[in-house]
C-alpha cells in the first residue's frame, strides 16, 4: 500500500498507475451513492446533469457505461415532502416506490440534453439466483449498451426483503461488472476516497491514492458508518473493492460532487480519489462470477492442510477426505463457505452433497466411501468448475 505521497518517486509512480488504468478501460461501471444525488434531503437534479455531461464525454470518446444508481428512497421522501417518515421496511419499500419513476424521469431529461437514451433495470439477489436469469439479465444490459443506451441499474427496493437483498449498491456494482465485463468500477461518494482514519472524527485523516492490496489493515480503516442518505458505508465499499480486484477489475472511490470528477478521472488521467488497484488473475467471469456476486451461503465447511493446498495451489476440486467439520444444514446445490482450520475464508462453491449426507462421509477417502455405500462413482464435494478460490 502507498502511504506516502511526499517524494516525487511516490508521486510519479501513482500517477503512472492512474494512467494506466485510464488506458485500458473502455467499459466502465459507475456507481452514484445516494450521498451524491441528494441535497438537504431532496434529489438534486443540478449535480445530476453534470454527472450526464461528464457521462457523455466518455460515451463520445468511445466508451461504454452503465450507471448503478441509489436514490430511490430520496427521490421519494423529496416527492412526499415532510408528510411521511418512513420508518419500517414496508414504508421505506412504499417510498422506494414512489421515487424510483421521479429517478428515473431526472435521469432521461438530464441525458436527452446530449442525445442519449437510458433504460432502467432492476434486480434482486434471488432473481439473478437462477443461472437462467442470470444469463438474461446480463444479454439484456449487452443489448443496451450494444445499442448505445445506458443501462440504469438499481436493486428493486420495492420488493427486495433483507435475505434477498444485495445489502446494498456497492455490492449490486460488482454484479455489474461482470454482466458487463467491465474494466474498471468507479464509486461515486460524498467523501474524496479511502482515508487513514475517518476524517470526519480525525484530524490526521490522510487520503490514500493507491491500494494494492485489500487486507485486513485496509478493511479497518474503513468506517462502517454509512453517509447521511445512504445505506453502505466505506466499509461496503472496500469489501466491494476486495472482491472486485481479486476478480481482476480495478476499482476508484472518489467525490462524486467533485468539478469534473469523471473526466479528470478518464479522460484527463488526473489521480482523483483512491485507486484499488487489480490482483494479477484472470477476471471473474460467467459461473464463477455467478457465484461470488449472488448465491448466499447456507454452510461452511473446514478444511485440512492438504485439502487448503490442493485448492490454493493445485487447482483442485474438493474431496471428503480433506474435510475436517462441517456446519450448517444445507441441500445438495446449495452454495458453501470453505475455511481453513484457522478460519480463513479458503472459497465459496456449489456443493455435491447435502449436509446429511456429507456428515457421513467426512475424512473419508474415495475408496472407503465406495466400499461402503457400494457406489461407482464418488461426486466431488466441489468440483473445481463451480467454485471460486
Amino acid at each position: 500500500m502507498k502511504m506516502s505521497i511526499n517524494s516525487n518517486n511516490n508521486q510519479d509512480g501513482t500517477a503512472r498507475k492512474w494512467k494506466e488504468v485510464r488506458s485500458q478501460c473502455r467499459r466502465i461501471v459507475i456507481k452514484i451513492g445516494s450521498a451524491v444525488l441528494t441535497a438537504d434531503t431532496r434529489l438534486d437534479e443540478t449535480i445530476i446533469i453534470e454527472l450526464a455531461s461528464q457521462i457523455a464525454r466518455l460515451v463520445q470518446g468511445g466508451r461504454d457505461i452503465v450507471i448503478v444508481s441509489s436514490g430511490a428512497i430520496s427521490a421519494g421522501l423529496s416527492k412526499v415532502g415532510h408528510r411521511i417518515t418512513p420508518k419500517t421496511i414496508p414504508e421505506k419499500q412504499a417510498i422506494a416506490a414512489i421515487g424510483q419513476g421521479r429517478l428515473m424521469e431526472c435521469y432521461e431529461r438530464a441525458f436527452s440534453r446530449f442525445g442519449i437514451m437510458v433504460a432502467q433495470i432492476l434486480l434482486t439477489r434471488d432473481g439473478l439466483i437462477s443461472r437462467r436469469r442470470y444469463r438474461n439479465a446480463k444479454n439484456t444490459i449487452q443489448t443496451l449498451i450494444k445499442w448505445g443506451i445506458i443501462p440504469i441499474v438499481n436493486e428493486n427496493d420495492t420488493v427486495a426483503t433483507e435475505e434477498i437483498q444485495f445489502t446494498d449498491n456497492d455490492t449490486l456494482s460488482v454484479l455489474i461488472v461482470d454482466l458487463l465485463d467491465a474494466d474498471l468500477l468507479i464509486t461515486l461518494s460524498d467523501i474524496d476516497g479511502l482515508y487513514s482514519a475517518d476524517p470526519r472524527y480525525s484530524k490526521d485523516a490522510r487520503l490514500i491514492p493507491i491500494v494494492e492490496a485489500v487486507d485486513e489493515n485496509i478493511i479497518n480503516m474503513a468506517g462502517e458508518e454509512p453517509g447521511k442518505a445512504g445505506s453502505g458505508g466505506m466499509r461496503s465499499k472496500v469489501e466491494a473493492a476486495k472482491l472486485v480486484t481479486a476478480s481482476g477489475v480495478p476499482m476508484i472511490i472518489a467525490k462524486g460532487r467533485r468539478p469534473d470528477c469523471l473526466t479528470d478521472i478518464i479522460i484527463k488521467g488526473r489521480p482523483v480519489g483512491t485507486l484499488f488497484l487489480p490482483m494479477k488473475r484472470p477476471k471473474l467471469k460467467g459461473k464463477r462470477a455467478w457465484i461470488a456476486c449472488t448465491l448466499h451461503p447456507e454452510g461452511m465447511l473446514f478444511l485440512d492442510d492438504g485439502a487448503k493446498d490442493a485448492i490454493l495451489n493445485r487447482g483442485k476440486s474438493l474431496l471428503p477426505v480433506g474435510i475436517t467439520s462441517i456446519e450448517g444444514e444445507f441441500e445438495k446445490g446449495a452454495c458453501v463457505i470453505c475455511k481453513d482450520k484457522d478460519g480463513n475464508n479458503i472459497a465459496t462453491g456449489i456443493i455435491n452433497w447435502s449436509s446429511s449426507e456429507l456428515n457421513r462421509i467426512i475424512g473419508m477417502r474415495s475408496k472407503e466411501i465406495s466400499e461402503k455405500f457400494g457406489l461407482s462413482v464418488i461426486p466431488e464435494v466441489i468440483h473445481r468448475d463451480n467454485m471460486v478460490v
